[in-house]
């Protein structure tokens, strides 16, 4: 698995980046093995057929992002986002919304599924991947466990929601994890969720969400070994022929997408 420990400079990128991987992995299953990898420096950053990746990534302001299928109205206080100029964003994974900002760490992991064809059972994915990032979360020493559907808490408190999406080849893994973020703000832009786990018992996200509280640069480095994630992609000491290629399909997806209300304001 190769790390991509990059954060991008606006919120529609970032989520494009993901999308991108993915597709990327899909692409390569499709066309068989490729002579490329992602940060060759002389070629486009083409994954070969049985790549995988885990991206790390620290947003830079508020944002609320809605899963694929969310009702705003019913998930968002809207006014208050527009007041306060935080943006909304869907994404292209399913689940409710959630509020990120400077002090959650964000992760997306990609999966090919010819490799691991078990994890195209919901619950197998959920399990595979929550696995192992409640084991990151232990080796800090916090005792971290599995909770609803795929939320990881601190007893009975949420750190972290995810959520997935497969096509036909790839799983793109996605989640939260709130470290040192102001939870303030997520009571401020959310409403009560119209879906609840069990375990919540209706408590308002002030009662029900929690902070890991870690240093930073620990629950990177043991999300790293808990992946096993080597040849981390960075871009300072790439070519200019990939960054180029990265930036223009980054940016060129989160305009066509991300950037438009027809995307993140459909329903």
């Amino acid at each position: 698995m190769k790390l991509i420990d990059l954060t991008l400079p606006t919120q529609s990128e970032n989520l494009a980046l993901d999308e991108w991987l993915l597709q990327q992995i899909e692409l390569a299953n499709l066309a068989g093995p490729q002579a490329v990898s992602l940060g060759t420096a002389n070629a486009e950053p083409k994954p070969t057929a049985g790549f995988e990746i885990l991206r790390l990534w620290e947003p830079r302001q508020d944002v609320v992002v809605i899963g694929r299928s969310s009702k705003i109205a019913e998930e968002v206080d809207v006014e208050f986002c527009t007041r306060e100029k935080i943006p909304i964003l869907r994404r292209v994974r399913g689940g409710a919304s959630i509020v990120s900002g400077p002090g959650c760490l964000m992760y997306a992991v990609v999966l090919d599924l010819k490799q691991r064809p078990e994890l195209r059972a919901l619950d197998k994915a959920h399990c595979y991947v929550l696995t192992r990032i409640r084991n990151a979360v232990n080796a800090c020493g916090i005792k971290a466990t599995i909770q609803g559907t795929s939320d990881l808490t601190v007893g009975d408190r949420k750190f972290s929601g995810n959520s997935l999406r497969l096509t036909k080849n790839a799983l793109l893994y996605h989640g939260t994890l709130l470290n040192n973020f102001d939870l303030n703000v997520i009571s401020r832009c959310l409403k009560t969720p119209p879906r609840q786990p069990d375990y919540r018992l209706s408590r308002s996200h002030a009662d029900f969400l929690v902070n890991l509280n870690l240093e930073p640069a620990l629950l990177k480095e043991n999300l790293v070994n808990a992946w096993q994630a080597t040849g981390a992609f960075d871009p300072t000491k790439s070519s200019d022929e990939v960054i180029k290629f990265l930036r223009n399909e980054i940016a060129s997806l989160a305009k066509a997408k991300y950037s438009q209300p027809s995307w993140n304001h459909q329903c």
